[in-house]
């Protein structure tokens, strides 16, 4: 018997130049905060001014909080919330890639909420509180395609004092609005295509894989996978292809929206425990790094056979036969894009660090293994961090 629910309820304007249609859009008040990175990108091509010129088409005040850092920590979430909350803001605009946007819907929580953003965070030692007041709305603006954060209502954020890194959000923290504008994304550097680029992989793959798969799910998810495998490599030897940036762009926010309805798997709960103590491994770099031996352990046991089939195909190997066949497509395309040679050793980890990695993974977001297609035990996940370690 099929049951399933469906819930999406972000307005999303895709495409190029859809940015221009920001100041026709019916915002939610008169006062925003822009929550973007401490980094220089949207200054220095000229997003930010963008935005502001279109705010400024319908009188909205705006004050700038550009603090945030590649993985956002609580205690800039804190000191955002205090500011929009100091400040009157009516809603929250996160401009730039998924931690901006992240950060930005964490903010719009403490916004209007009390306390530290740890107690309304689940699992590890956060108290698991309600949200008792509606966190103001938020506006995507998204510049990378990567986390699909403008389609889904997930936020991650780092407690720095412990190393714990975690997903959180619920049905409020959907974005009210999302501009998903390829044209933002033609200044990014070939080798954070990439990362971001499979990153969005990622999520369709584990989507399509997790026990809550349906049937929309499973269509997003595949096309998703068809459009990375189709223009990833595009994109990221020729950055100025617009043709291609639209197609991973697309990819990127299907893969959001099967998040928001179905949902990643363990491979994601271990790769935030590393690049939770271990900050400057970009996210989707820790997930390149154990891919090939995660894929593999679960054809070992036989998890979903013919699922992984179906992501081969859809990853452009359409005479696969055989679940393995999806490595081999997924290893071709890493090499293609020259991720193939990623060493967490580069990044300071050490052999010995990793069974770290096993008992965070559990602990912080532990949930996301109910979610595996089969028992994802701590030996399995050892065996992937020892088999992928260089």
């Amino acid at each position: 018997m099929m049951n399933f629910k469906y819930y999406i309820p972000t307005r999303i304007l895709f495409g190029t130049g859809s940015l221009q249609q920001l100041g026709d859009q019916e915002l939610p008040g008169k006062k925003a905060m822009i929550v973007t990175t401490h980094g220089q990108s949207v200054k220095k091509y000229g997003y930010l001014d963008r935005v502001i010129e279109q705010l400024e088409k319908q009188n909205i005040e705006y004050l700038l909080f550009d603090k945030i850092l590649p993985n956002p920590i609580k205690s800039h979430v804190n000191e955002g919330g205090r500011l929009a909350k100091d400040e009157h803001v009516n809603f929250i605009i996160g401009l730039g890639g998924g931690s901006a946007i992240d950060a930005a819907k964490a903010i719009a929580i403490m916004a209007t909420n009390d306390g530290d953003y740890w107690d309304y965070v689940h699992g590890g030692t956060g108290l698991g509180k309600e949200v008792v007041h509606d966190p103001l709305p938020i506006v995507a603006i998204t510049t990378t395609a990567g986390t699909g954060t403008e389609a889904d209502p997930w936020t991650v954020t780092t407690k720095e004092e412990t190393g714990e890194k975690i997903g959180s959000g619920y049905d409020k923290t959907f974005p009210f609005l999302s501009i998903v504008d390829p044209e933002l994304m033609l200044t990014v550097p070939s080798l954070l295509t990439a990362y971001q680029g499979f990153d969005a992989l990622f999520h369709s793959c584990e989507g399509y894989l997790n026990k809550a798969h349906n049937p929309i799910s499973d269509m997003y998810a595949l096309k998703s996978i068809e459009l990375i495998g189709k223009s990833l490599e595009i994109v990221v030897k020729d950055g100025k292809n617009i043709k291609a940036r639209e197609d991973v762009a697309l990819a990127n926010t299907l893969a959001g929206m099967v998040e928001s309805i179905s949902g990643c798997i363990s491979e994601h709960s271990i790769a935030h425990a590393m690049s939770g103590y271990v900050p400057n491994f970009e996210h989707g770099a820790a997930l390149i790094s154990i891919s090939k031996e995660y894929y593999t352990m679960l054809i070992e046991k036989h998890a979903c056979d013919q699922r992984i089939i179906d992501m081969a195909k859809a990853l452009g190997n359409k005479d696969a036969k055989k679940p393995q066949d999806f490595v081999y497509a997924l290893v071709n395309l890493q090499a293609h894009c020259g991720v193939d040679g990623i060493k967490m050793s580069d990044y300071g980890m050490t052999y010995d660090d990793l069974p770290r990695f096993v008992q965070s993974a559990r602990e912080t977001m532990g949930g996301l293994f109910d979610s595996d297609p089969i028992e994802v035990s701590d030996n399995d996940v050892l065996n992937i961090l020892q088999k992928s370690y260089k």
